[in-house]
């Protein structure tokens, strides 16, 4: 019985854990400043591809 409430508090800390990091990521929306980064890479690489434009 111990090594089962053992492994539930763990697990509670690390979805505790979790849930902090998502939340502060989603409050300081880092993901869209992130995105803002790297978005002159990803469009320097896809202004390179060349297209089809056949009709």
């Amino acid at each position: 019985m111990s090594k089962l409430i053992k492994f539930l508090c763990k697990l509670l800390m690390f979805a505790a854990g979790f849930f902090v990091i998502t939340f502060t990521v989603y409050i300081l929306n880092l993901d869209m400043k992130l995105t803002a980064r790297i978005e002159p890479f990803l469009l320097k690489h896809y202004d390179k591809i060349e297209r089809n434009r056949h009709l």
